[in-house]
């Protein structure tokens, strides 16, 4: 004899979509030779790779207090001198 399968009820529709849509935001099908393989996303920030944020958004001053100095700014020609410029300052 064959099972009779049994309807779920609203609540339970509803709570198998907002899981489908969780495992969603979580994690990212790839392949990886030749397989699709779910992996975790990275995190961001409004929709924006964290990194990509922290460069956009933060001042140098939080940048040195939290040991991030790769993502300071500098101007070369603060770095370099006076000695290469040769026009008048005004």
């Amino acid at each position: 004899m064959a099972k009779i399968k049994k309807k779920l009820t609203k609540i339970q529709k509803q709570a198998r979509k907002d899981a489908k849509a969780e495992r969603q935001k979580k994690y990212e099908w790839i392949f990886i030779n030749g397989k699709q393989v779910r992996i975790k996303r990275s995190p961001t920030i409004d929709g924006i790779d964290v990194d990509e944020f922290i460069e956009r958004n933060a001042d140098p001053i939080w940048l040195h207090q939290n040991e991030m100095w790769e993502y300071i700014d500098t101007d070369e020609e603060q770095l370099s001198g006076k000695e290469d410029n040769d026009e008048i300052p005004f």
